[in-house]
């Protein structure tokens, strides 16, 4: 049985961890949490600020937890079931100084080595993680969330929050209620999202080296979706809205509908990779990355005057 070292962080203090970490679980309630990459080093914890009750930091073989000892959840699994079951109603006890449960906010930054595992759950607590490749899963009510150059598979579940994601190279998956997700530079293209009401704007970058087709699935009742392909473009196209107009820049896709449902259908290359969009009254762009020096394309915007 592996050797279980705690902390009680209850002020601004750095932390160096002797032994190797391998899994990052990081589970609070308000404030902000940086996770970055290290090429070499021990993992280190910096908290910056805390307000509330002490950090409980644990480390017991290769996993790493910073969190509260008195959550009512404990994972991502205990918190999506906590939440459902209308946790305000439930976790609203006071503190001695008149605080309540829930009133609490900490300012951590987390420095790992590359391969770490890496999950985040908060309530409304901002993330941003950056370089990561041994997978990261991020879980939150109304807290936004930054991914930046990650490699393997990458999940981001929300409630209002937004999820920005630049240069994610893995598998990624999203969904939210109302939450928007933008995905720039995109390495991967494999996406799978759903969204009740946020808006979705894809930005693919090409990546021949790796030679993966496009593989993306996405899915919304009320948001825009706006998807941006790399030139040349290799994928069956399928996107319908039932409502919402659209926009196509590809010759070889035909739009068919003209009042009421509409769809963009056809085959880009070979039709080796998938592209399937749909909403209910929410507009679909497809748009085409310049062929031209790639890397200076300009940012990828969702022109609502043109849908």
């Amino acid at each position: 049985m592996a050797e279980q070292t705690t902390w009680s962080v209850a002020a601004p203090r750095k932390l160096t961890f002797d032994d190797p970490v391998t899994d990052l679980r990081v589970r609070i309630v308000d404030g902000t949490v940086n996770v970055v990459a290290s090429e070499d080093g021990p993992a280190r914890l910096e908290v910056a600020e805390v307000d509330g009750p002490p950090l409980h930091v644990v480390q017991e073989g290769g996993v790493l937890t910073v969190s509260y000892e008195d959550l009512p959840w404990n994972g991502t699994h205990g918190f999506k079931k906590w939440f459902e079951s209308k946790p305000w109603k439930g976790w609203t006890g006071s503190s001695e100084d008149g605080r309540k449960a829930w009133e609490r906010s900490v300012t951590v930054t987390l420095t790992v080595p590359a391969a770490t595992r890496v999950q985040l759950v908060g309530v409304s607590a901002a993330a941003f993680v950056s370089g990561i490749s041994g997978g990261t899963d991020v879980n939150g009510v109304s807290g936004d969330a930054t991914l930046v150059g990650l490699g393997g598979r990458v999940k981001a579940h929300t409630v209002s929050g937004s999820v920005e994601a630049q240069s994610v190279a893995g598998e990624f998956g999203f969904h939210s209620v109302s939450g928007g997700l933008t995905v720039v530079d995109g390495a991967g293209g494999n996406v799978r999202a759903d969204s009740v009401s946020g808006d979705m704007l894809i930005d693919l970058a090409p990546d021949p080296a790796s030679g993966r087709p496009v593989d993306i699935f996405l899915n919304s009742v009320s948001g825009q979706v706006a998807i941006r392909l790399p030139h040349p473009a290799d994928a069956k196209v399928e996107a319908n809205t039932a409502t919402g107009g659209v926009s196509n820049a590809f010759e070889d896709l035909r739009v068919s509908g003209q009042l009421g449902a509409k769809r963009i259908t056809g085959t880009l290359g070979t039709g080796a990779g998938t592209l399937r969009a749909t909403t209910v009254s929410g507009a679909i762009a497809l748009l085409r990355r310049p062929q031209a020096d790639p890397d200076a394309a300009a940012p990828l915007q969702l022109d609502k005057k043109v849908l």
